[in-house]
């Protein structure tokens, strides 16, 4: 199992990518805006602590972020985790709407 290294720029790069800002991200992960700022300050350190861990990883999913590790020579960074193709498809099967029938799935 591959180990990507998050650290304070990359949550913050993701975020801005994203365009959500602090309170949100913070409240999706389940942390404080302050214990946010305090990873992101942080810079280039690791974040270490399985709870922050698994709190930004929740945040990032949700928001549709994915962090890339170091490889190939090149540094790690930040990727929209769905395609300009993918965000217009789901957002037209988010749009139906309609009336729900008894076909549908519950």
């Amino acid at each position: 199992m591959i180990e990507i290294k998050i650290t304070g720029r990359l949550i913050a790069a993701a975020r801005a990518l994203v365009g959500v800002p602090q309170a949100d991200f913070a409240a999706v992960a389940g942390l404080t805006q302050t214990e946010l700022q305090h990873l992101e300050a942080s810079g280039s350190a690791r974040v270490t602590e399985e709870r922050e861990l698994a709190a930004v990883g929740k945040a990032l999913d949700h928001f549709g972020a994915v962090i890339l590790d170091e490889s190939n020579g090149m540094g790690a960074g930040v990727r929209l985790k769905f395609s300009r193709m993918d965000v217009r498809q789901i957002t037209r099967l988010e749009s139906e709407g309609g009336a729900v029938g008894a076909d549908d799935s519950p």
